[in-house]
């Protein structure tokens, strides 16, 4: 059983809480999900300690606390922190330094509403090991934790799953929007049912595929996933992208069988001949299947979105499912949310996940580390 924050007391979160988000994204959009969650702990009094990370460092050595390096500049939190006081309207104390003892005694000092965030749990070693250790540091800042941080929830890291071991446990306001909006996507789908799959990595979209295979009535593909498949049946895509480590899977080849699965009849290449979106027949086609749905499940861009000319098989799509207003509609994914977000048409969607890869293994029905360590 999860135990949700909304449905928590205060006196069950003591006076200070440890508050796991995910900042790792190249625009604001994932920490202003955060903010209702935030705001609903400094109504009630609370300390609080944010803790995150950000991209891969490499290089980076921890000397009296401090982090060092070419990626502890590039890869730092402090502007997360100029970013997220700006958004809250409040100030907010970074920490740069990872000496717990005087963290432990600066949050312990500091007034109740008061937030920290501390630097990039990246740079420790331990947060990617699911290090004890690290763990045990972390939940001695707080009397309790809340995980609002879905996107990571698919990786068991100290932050995410070894903590829930050392200290009360809660799935926070974002948290709980995720599970409850992609359970009933699993569990209640009215149908008729259309997933929609593109971008570059096919090898992701397996799980998705297997799991809806006999529940959805098509599946519309583009992108690098419509590539792979054209080229399974045979297909000349020339030096399109192709995945080829989803063409050697058996459950990949299987799929490019489907009879549900619909294709492009024609796309936009460039001069060399390398396919970078869906064409116009292939648009209307997908249009028609989305117009007809009651539940529609997207994720994964079209075509190479970063160029405006190949960026309208995406914009077909977005324009399509928008226009469906009787259809419960989720998507997911950075490219596609900031598409989204640049052409205005994220709020025609019924929920948009902060989740990527942990969107598509939740919906695989995979467990993922950090919600299994909240229901512990």
């Amino acid at each position: 059983m999860i135990h949700f924050l909304s449905k928590t007391s205060r006196r069950a979160l003591g006076s200070t809480v440890l508050l796991r988000l995910d900042f790792n994204a190249e625009d604001i959009w994932r920490l202003e999900a955060s903010l209702p969650t935030i705001e609903w702990l400094i109504r009630r009094g609370l300390r609080v300690v944010i803790v995150s990370h950000r991209g891969r460092p490499a290089g980076v050595r921890i000397k009296n606390g401090l982090p060092h390096g070419r990626d502890a500049k590039k890869l730092s939190l402090r502007s997360d922190a100029e970013t997220l006081a700006r958004l809250i309207r409040r100030p907010i104390i970074f920490v740069p330094h990872f000496r717990f003892k005087d963290i432990k005694r600066s949050v312990a000092a500091a007034k109740r509403g008061t937030i920290f965030l501390l630097e990039n749990l990246r740079f420790l070693p331990g947060e990617e090991r699911n290090d004890v250790a690290l763990a045990r540091q972390l939940a001695a800042l707080a009397d309790s934790y809340v995980n609002d941080a879905f996107a990571v929830s698919h990786r068991a890291d100290a932050s995410i799953v070894a903590i829930t071991k050392r200290l009360p446990s809660f799935a926070g306001l974002e948290m709980e929007k995720e599970i409850r909006h992609l359970t009933r996507l699993i569990r209640r789908p009215k149908h008729p049912l259309v997933l929609i799959v593109g971008g570059a990595k096919a090898h992701d979209k397996l799980g998705i595929l297997k799991y809806f295979r006999t529940r959805a009535k098509c599946f519309l593909v583009g992108g690098g996933s419509a590539n792979t498949l054209l080229m399974l049946r045979g297909i000349d895509v020339g030096s399109s992208l192709v995945d080829r480590a989803a063409a050697d899977q058996p459950m990949f080849r299987a799929a490019s069988r489907f009879p549900h699965l619909i294709l492009p009849v024609d796309w936009r290449a460039n001069a060399r001949g390398r396919i970078l979106d869906i064409g116009s027949k292939t648009g209307k086609i997908f249009a028609r299947e989305i117009a007809r749905a009651k539940t529609i499940l997207w994720s994964g861009p079209m075509g190479y979105i970063e160029d405006p000319r190949y960026a309208k098989g995406n914009l077909v799509v977005a324009r399509a499912i928008a226009k469906n207003r009787r259809a419960f509609s989720v998507t997911g994914g950075g490219e596609t949310v900031s598409f989204l977000k640049r052409h205005k048409l994220d709020g025609k969607f019924s929920f948009i996940s902060t989740g990527g890869g942990a969107m598509l293994d939740y919906l695989a029905g995979e467990k993922l580390p950090g919600i299994a360590a909240l229901k512990k």
